[in-house]
């Protein structure tokens, strides 16, 4: 009778094993790259290779810094907006930047200056027939109606492609989502050179 349960052991360890072995190679073949590349290098991703911080000969990597607000966007919490760097600062109340990133100009722009946030919408048509969302407006110029939006398909126009007058600034969608919790009707809008 002994020699019949250590049978029935192994016969059971070995099916287990062949449970496990099938069930890893699915695993594996789900895996992302990153994770399968780092058991093709035995272990060892090339982020693990390197300290973090490091270049991987033992220099500091040189990271990007952050782009400063600019100087003559005024005091206080703000939406700067730089025309030249078609860049879009969300300014806490301490002056730091909270947020910032690149955005498509509309092609009209508006002169520098200080405004407020005058009107919010979630979404609707843009002038240029695409949906949009998250629309922040603060100023027009000569009937064309300036602000902030992003559009639901996540495309950003090329202003020197239409004749048309817009003033849609277009964002990335959740630079539009994090500019609608910033700015509430009222806020300020800086524009700068």
């Amino acid at each position: 009778m002994p020699a019949k349960s250590s049978t029935i052991v192994t016969a059971l360890t070995a099916a287990a094993l062949a449970v496990v072995g099938v069930l890893g190679y699915q695993a594996s073949a789900s895996a992302p790259d990153d994770l399968t590349q780092a058991r093709k290098d035995g272990g060892h991703s090339a982020a693990a290779k390197k300290p973090s911080g490091h270049d991987g000969h033992g220099k500091k990597e040189a990271r990007p810094a952050p782009v400063a607000v600019p100087a003559a966007s005024g005091k206080g919490r703000r939406v700067v907006y730089a025309l030249g760097a078609k860049r879009v600062w969300l300014v806490g109340a301490d002056g730091k930047a909270d947020r910032t990133y690149k955005v498509a100009p509309s092609t009209v722009s508006p002169p520098m200056g200080t405004y407020a946030v005058t009107s919010r919408s979630v979404s609707v048509t843009g002038s240029d027939g695409i949906a949009i969302e998250h629309v922040v407006l603060f100023t027009s110029v000569d009937g064309v109606v300036i602000g902030f939006s992003a559009a639901v398909d996540g495309s950003t126009p090329d202003p020197g492609a239409s004749q048309k007058k817009t003033g849609g600034i277009r964002e990335a969608r959740d630079d539009g989502a994090a500019l609608w919790k910033f700015g509430l009707t009222g806020t300020k809008v800086v524009v700068v050179a």
